[in-house]
């Protein structure tokens, strides 16, 4: 850890809370059609539409909504109503202005880690609702900047670094996904620090066989100060 420069945090789930909320709005929209099909196929309709429009959408509410448009007019034979569509778009509209909650001491880690190593935000989703996120939370002061990636692949972790100025070995991934945020960084010989969050969105799971000995797990962002020896600096 003593050749690390620059700290990037994954953003939903690693910084503040996410998936939750996409989950209860999931359950409000199976609500809409428990008339037609159980609430667990509405959702493998849902999931199976998300996974075909990525590539077209990305990721982020946008792309969510949409799909649950498509679903909902293909479970139903498009035979929806424009009453039911209108509660679907205010579904996301919802996502859109829920308030930014923290994850616990996060501010007083970043405010640790400030004055030590460059801090960036690289994510997921959406630009402009993950700009506002970040400029909502009270976090932006502590990032040189936030990274959007279309999809958080080996290619795109290396176009990262290449912009940064840095080597792979002196880039530290922190996040909540091993799919996105640990194995791709440690495919391209970057260090990755895993925090499992207690909800996680089915596509973001992943097997680390073979790798578990390669990044470091913990349960609270505060341990990631013992492992840079910053400890003393938070407390």
């Amino acid at each position: 850890m003593d050749k690390i420069k620059v700290i990037a945090f994954d953003a939903d789930d690693t910084l503040w809370i996410n998936e939750p909320y996409y989950r209860e709005a999931e359950k409000t929209f199976c609500s809409l059609f428990d008339n037609c099909l159980p609430e667990i196929d509405i959702s493998a309709e849902l999931y199976k539409t998300e996974m075909v429009n990525l590539e077209k959408y990305g990721y982020g509410i946008k792309g969510f909504v949409l799909s649950m448009i498509e679903t909902a007019l293909r479970i139903c034979d498009k035979t929806i109503s424009t009453e039911i569509i209108e509660k679907i778009i205010n579904i996301g509209k919802r996502l859109l202005e829920l308030p930014i909650e923290l994850l616990g001491n996060i501010d007083e880690v970043l405010n640790a880690l400030k004055d030590n190593y460059i801090l960036i935000v690289a994510t997921k989703g959406d630009l402009l609702d993950q700009n506002r996120k970040l400029s909502n939370s009270g976090l932006k002061h502590y990032f040189h900047h936030i990274e959007v990636m279309h999809d958080k692949t080996e290619v795109e972790y290396l176009k990262l670094i290449k912009r940064l100025d840095i080597k792979s070995e002196e880039f530290l991934m922190v996040g909540n996904s091993l799919k996105s945020d640990i194995l791709p960084v440690i495919y391209i010989g970057g260090q990755a620090i895993h925090i499992p969050y207690h909800t996680t969105w089915e596509h973001e799971t992943a097997n680390n066989e073979g790798f578990a000995d390669q990044y470091q797990e913990i349960e609270n962002v505060t341990e990631l100060l013992n492992i840079l020896n910053l400890s003393a600096i938070l407390g």
